[in-house]
C-alpha cells in the first residue's frame, strides 16, 4: 500500500471519520464489528470473521494479550486486517446501525472489503 495517500489507505481498509485534535482537523480510520466465525489458523492467529455479511481472515493475537484470545462468535473490532478489542453484540450492532446510517461511504466501503483479498 505503499504510494497511498492516508484517505486512499483509509477507503481501502476502514470506514473513515474526521476527529479534532489541538484545534485541527485531521483524518482518522475507523475499527468496524465483525463476528468471529472460526478459527481458521490457530498458530498464527488468523480467524475467519464476518463483517457486514463479508467474510475475511482476520489476525485476533492482538486479543490474545490478555489471555482471553478470540473464540467463534466473539464480536471483534476490526481495523487493516487486525481484530483490535472485543465488543458485545449489542455494541457491536449499535455500532453496525449508525454505520449504516451513513448510506454510501459505509456501503462502498463494505464493496472495497467484498472485493478484497485479506489471506
Amino acid at each position: 500500500m505503499s504510494g497511498r495517500t492516508e484517505v486512499e489507505r483509509c477507503n481501502l481498509r476502514g470506514v473513515q471519520g474526521t476527529r479534532v485534535v489541538d484545534g485541527e482537523e485531521s483524518l482518522m480510520c475507523l475499527a468496524v464489528p465483525g463476528q468471529v466465525i472460526e478459527l481458521v489458523d490457530p498458530e498464527r492467529s488468523i480467524a475467519r470473521v464476518d463483517v457486514a455479511g463479508v467474510r475475511r481472515n482476520v489476525n485476533v493475537g492482538l486479543l490474545e494479550q490478555d489471555g482471553q484470545g478470540a473464540v467463534p462468535g466473539d464480536w471483534v473490532l476490526v481495523h487493516v486486517g487486525f481484530a483490535l478489542s472485543k465488543v458485545d453484540e449489542e455494541e457491536a450492532q449499535a455500532t453496525l446501525r449508525l454505520l449504516r446510517a451513513m448510506g454510501d461511504a459505509f456501503e462502498q466501503e463494505i464493496e472495497d472489503l467484498r472485493r478484497s483479498l485479506i489471506e
